[in-house]
């Protein structure tokens, strides 16, 4: 069994090295366009929901079939979504969709998601019984696209996922695009475009009307046996690796039984990923080497078995399921003696599941989740502490938990921007989060915040810039420089922050509704800083303030907090501040008394929040 293990975790590893070279995507772009076919009486708020999408996105790019500010039933709207590899296999995303009662997954391919997607494939992203679906429940729907070919054009290179309807065929769809209808069947070679089912693609414009190029790729000017030959010596490496670890392993004592680490008794490490680090548990000690390929620690104290969890959760049953995530379900479980939650995830997570891991056994912070253990049998299992009051987000837009006092809010804000200082500021190299959002940060029982879910996160080097990276997390929380170009650096996480204080002061949620026509319609950044820019912006600001607060808040904290979620969502990323200084921002404000350091690079930061 612990062979069968040390095979399995082998092969992850051997498929994340393997990636560029075997997987079967080709990756190109980072946004493709959804035909959604407009049914009646859905309002493009709906819409915008289903596909993770904003009123305002919606409609700029869409304003010939608009009018009077309302979608016409029975017309097509293009919706941008970003376009990922999925589990090395195709292209597409993964939208969440809550199910309402009665929904299966017929209902949801054909009716809500418009064709998009199929039963097919909600089926194998989901695992609920297809005729039963549980009202509120988390459904995964996967939805392909396509970046093009250049074999076929280099002039296109963002692509809508049209599904085909009764009496399309190929020639009205090329007309009604102003394309060569060659040309689209070169794109969809073998597609019969009057077969009424399926989808094809077809080249997008943006919102200028205008083509966008097929990007070039990024090993462009490596050869294919040079990229060929850097794999099998990264394999070669690699199987060396784990033949040595493992022979180190096997001499080790069998049966041989540890305790779970915990924070009171793990050391924690900043080392560098790839360096190493130590744990300390009760009455043992252990160092467990991580490999500067995939930053994994293989230690024996953080591995379970599928059996010890399936036993743990009743078989991973509906009464211990507390949630569902984009890729995978998480249950319930007490685990030696400390209760913990297990996110079960599938195969094709492999990119989310080995990057989650790799963070969290370098990075220990009391505001950071903390991983337990993991588990590669049958599925990718991830054993977290277990989190008591669920997430920020269910307090702030839910309806089942009582309204957060206003020092809680502010608690938990510091809590968040402690969290995510530390894996800024304190690690080599620096992680970005990348996903920051009221749901990703958990309550424990205390009312203390601690940032989650870590699967998107990627690193740069200490005193790097940005980086050019494919688009993900979520809308509403994507700075301008990010969702439009890919550029990724600390200041990204710090927009997704300063949406978040919004979301502290407001308990609205990031991408809004303000009014009865579409044209009120807007972001929570656009809302706060047209408030703010009022004669009198604290009197603005307190028609934006939870009304569960009462009158149980001083203006004057809400006002400073929406100016340091202002100073977080400037366009230039150049001119937000920190995540240090937003610390000492929030110290300042929690605990005007306390002694702060307040020597850190955005000094007007702390004037801005001092008391006047």
């Amino acid at each position: 069994m612990e062979l069968k293990k040390g095979l399995l975790v082998f092969f992850l590893l051997l498929e994340c090295v393997c990636y560029n070279v075997e997987s079967k995507c080709v990756k190109g772009c980072d946004v493709a366009f959804a035909s959604y076919y407009v049914s009646p009486d859905l309002s493009l708020e709906n819409i915008a929901r289903l596909m993770e999408s904003s009123i305002e996105v919606i409609i700029s790019f869409n304003e010939d079939n608009i009018s009077n500010g309302y979608p016409l039933s029975f017309y097509r709207l293009n919706i941008p979504f970003p376009c990922d590899c999925i589990g090395g296999e195709f292209l597409g995303h993964v939208f969440e969709y809550s199910a309402s009662a009665g929904d299966t997954y017929d209902s949801i391919a054909k009716v809500t998601y418009a064709n998009l997607t199929t039963v097919e494939l909600l089926r194998r992203f989901n695992g609920y019984d297809q005729n039963g679906i549980p009202a509120n429940a988390r459904v995964n729907v996967t939805v392909n696209c396509s970046c093009g070919n250049s074999q076929v054009s280099k002039d296109y290179g963002m692509f809508i996922t049209y599904p085909l309807r009764p009496g399309n065929n190929l020639h009205d769809i090329a007309n009604e695009a102003r394309l060569d209808a060659q040309l689209l069947q070169r794109y969809n070679p073998g597609v019969n475009f009057s077969k009424e089912s399926g989808t094809v693609f077809i080249p997008g414009r943006d919102q200028h009307g205008d083509y966008v190029p097929l990007y070039p790729r990024k090993t462009a000017g490596l050869a294919r046996g040079a990229a060929v030959g850097i794999s099998i010596a990264g394999i070669c490496s690699l199987l060396l690796l784990v033949i040595c670890l493992y022979g180190k392993y096997f001499q080790k004592k069998e049966g041989e039984k540890t305790k779970l680490p915990t924070e009171n008794s793990m050391a924690f490490s900043t080392q560098d990923v790839s360096g190493s680090a130590e744990y300390e548990t009760s009455g043992s000690s252990g160092t467990a080497s991580a490999t500067g390929l995939t930053g994994i620690m293989v230690a024996k104290s953080m591995e379970f078995s599928y059996q010890e969890l399936a036993k743990a959760t009743n078989n991973f049953s509906l009464e211990n399921k507390i949630g569902q995530g984009g890729f995978g379900a998480v249950y319930y479980a007490e685990l030696r003696g400390e209760k913990t939650a297990i996110k079960k995830m599938d195969v094709q997570a492999s990119t989310e599941f080995l990057c989650e891991l790799k963070v969290l056994t370098h990075v220990h912070h009391f505001n950071l989740v903390r991983l337990i253990g993991y588990c590669v049998e049958g599925s990718l299992f991830l054993v977290y502490e277990y989190i008591d009051n669920g997430n920020l987000g269910q307090y702030l837009h839910g309806t089942g938990k009582d309204p957060l006092p206003w020092s809680g809010r502010v608690q938990i804000a510091l809590d968040s921007a402690r969290g995510l200082e530390y894996i800024h500021e304190h690690t080599v190299p620096v992680y970005i989060h990348r996903d920051v959002k009221s749901a990703n940060i958990l309550i424990d029982k205390n009312i203390r915040g601690k940032v989650a879910d870590f699967g998107l996160t990627k690193l740069i080097e200490v005193g790097g810039s940005t980086l050019h990276t494919r688009l993900v997390g979520t809308f509403g929380y994507m700075p301008p420089e990010y969702a439009q170009y890919g550029d990724i650096s600390p200041k990204v996480d710090v927009y997704a922050f300063g949406v978040v204080l919004y979301e502290l002061i407001s308990a609205k949620n990031a991408v809004l509704k303000t009014g009865e026509s579409v044209a009120e319609s807007k972001g929570l950044v656009a809302l706060f800083e047209e408030a703010l820019n009022q004669s009198n912006p604290s009197e603005s600001i307190r028609k934006l303030v939870d009304p569960r607060l009462g009158e149980n808040y001083p203006i004057d904290s809400v006002l400073k907090i929406a100016q340091l979620g202002r100073a977080c969502t400037r366009d230039n990323p150049l001119l937000r501040p920190s995540m240090r200084s937003i610390v000492v921002a929030l110290m300042t404000l929690s605990s005007p008394t306390e002694d702060c350091d307040t020597s850190y690079e955005n000094q007007t930061l702390i004037n801005l929040l001092s008391v006047r």
